[in-house]
């Protein structure tokens, strides 16, 4: 088999249903909460935020939901995406190990994200929706969304949390190419952003304040709804195109993974990638370790509580148990921004609780230098999310070649860094330094969960 497996407009090759983790599980999962009533969440209330189709997806526990013809076309855009086999990386690093990597950055926007993107504009346009609202960190997601939205004539607002506006200006016009506005939040346009600027004038924002402010907007129109690029258990569904696609790569090139990684904020290209994979797990045909990587400057997983709690900052979403900081937890500024989440995604949280995938976490300057060894190896920059998953794969790596065993190891390279060099350029002048969150504000924070 060649260095790269990869099928263009194969369609043995590009799935025709999503795959829900759901129906698998030995466990059924904790359901989200109503904040006022603390029962469990109707569909009902959800339809202000969500189009039909959407909440159906969300509650649904179906092991497969189909993917409707229109998503799929676009999907031939760039998928079915590339398994590629570093060579260049093993020969580097002088180990025994196979290494794969999944690279989901041939996707218009750059990354995984339009795999959820698209479907959530089809579903939105279906239903009447003239306006989506959206928040997004480092600008993948908010790019993603503003593609999906040209597509089917949608209006897209895109929250963006300040210090990633300030530090991506060309995320920022990729965007506005696609025709959505983007704000910096928090912003004077939303009462909750107003309310975290009187407090905090200087504010660097989070996901959370972010995820507020559009929230708030959505509901306050009939015309709009809310769209998210993690974290709910339908955008974990809709990147399980990932994983399908690299279970027949994986067996065409003839190896099956003993380790699985993902980078993990809110947790959709880590569930991506991962989940088909554990459900193969679960079922006796492969046995791999499924491992999910994470900052240590915002350590959910490896410090967070497993607990119900907002996933915003105002408090205006529905509860949900999963591993959190605490919805107040003000992430400190690094450069993955995609990873400076509060919360993670429930559906991983109760994976990880279920001991069925472990959890770790790095500095963002280890980070970059396995991303730069891999863009010296293999040709491609990765974005500083991905960046974590290239540190644990390479670490796996080194375990293999102290061990002398010649495991298998595939990991998400869930978007490339064009649009982040900034970032590598701090890291090559010496400016990039470790960051560390203040553990008196986590445990005020953790100290504010509600009371379940």
């Amino acid at each position: 088999m060649g260095d790269t497996v990869k099928y263009l407009l194969d369609e043995a090759r590009l799935p025709k249903a999503w795959y829900n983790v759901v129906a698998d599980l030995p466990a059924p999962p904790p359901p989200p909460l109503h904040p006022g009533t603390l029962k469990p969440l109707s569909a009902d209330d959800l339809a202000p935020l969500f189009p039909p189709a959407v909440i159906e997806q969300e509650m649904s526990a179906e092991r497969w939901i189909d993917i409707p013809d229109p998503v799929r076309e676009i999907y031939r855009l760039w998928r079915p995406s590339p398994l590629i086999r570093a060579r260049r990386l093993e020969k580097a690093l002088d180990t025994p190990a196979r290494i794969f990597f999944k690279y989901e950055g041939l996707s218009p926007a750059g990354s995984h994200k339009p795999n959820t993107s698209v479907p959530q504009a089809f579903y939105n346009q279906q239903a009447g929706v003239k306006r989506l609202t959206t928040e997004t960190g480092a600008g993948q997601w908010g790019s993603s969304l503003a593609f999906a939205g040209s597509l089917f004539g949608l209006e897209v607002d895109i929250y963006m949390v300040k210090v990633s506006y300030e530090q991506k200006p060309y995320r920022r016009a990729l965007m506005e190419t696609y025709g959505a506005r983007c704000i910096p939040s928090p912003s004077p346009l939303t009462a909750s952003g107003r309310a975290i600027l009187a407090k905090h004038p200087d504010s660097t924002g989070s996901l959370g304040i972010a995820i507020s402010e559009a929230v708030e907007m959505a509901a306050s129109r009939d015309d709009t709804k809310y769209a998210l690029g993690s974290v709910l258990n339908h955008v974990l569904l809709h990147q399980t195109v990932i994983g399908e696609e690299a279970i027949l790569q994986m067996a065409d090139a003839g190896w099956a993974p003993d380790v699985v990684i993902g980078c993990a904020g809110g947790g959709s290209n880590f569930a991506g990638l991962g989940f088909p994979f554990l459900r193969e797990k679960l079922a006796g045909r492969c046995s791999p370790r499924i491992v999910a990587v994470e900052p240590k400057a915002c350590p959910t997983l490896t410090q967070g509580r497993y607990a119900y709690d907002f996933g915003d900052t105002a408090h205006l979403t529905p509860l949900v148990k999963m591993h959190t900081l605490g919805s107040t937890f003000m992430p400190p500024g690094f450069h993955a921004g995609g990873l400076r989440y509060h919360g993670m995604a429930p559906l991983v949280s109760h994976v990880v609780e279920l001991g069925l995938a472990e959890a770790r976490a790095y500095g963002q300057v280890e980070c970059f230098a396995a991303a730069v060894q891999l863009a010296r190896t293999e040709g491609i920059v990765p974005a500083p999310e991905s960046s974590h998953a290239v540190r644990a794969a390479i670490d796996e790596a080194l375990r293999c070649k102290a061990s002398g065993k010649a495991e298998t190891i595939l990991f998400n390279l869930s978007g490339h860094g064009h649009f982040d060099m900034q970032a590598y350029t701090d890291y090559f002048a010496g400016k990039l330094q470790e960051v560390t969150f203040d553990r008196s504000l986590l445990d005020e924070a953790l100290a504010e969960l509600p009371q379940i």
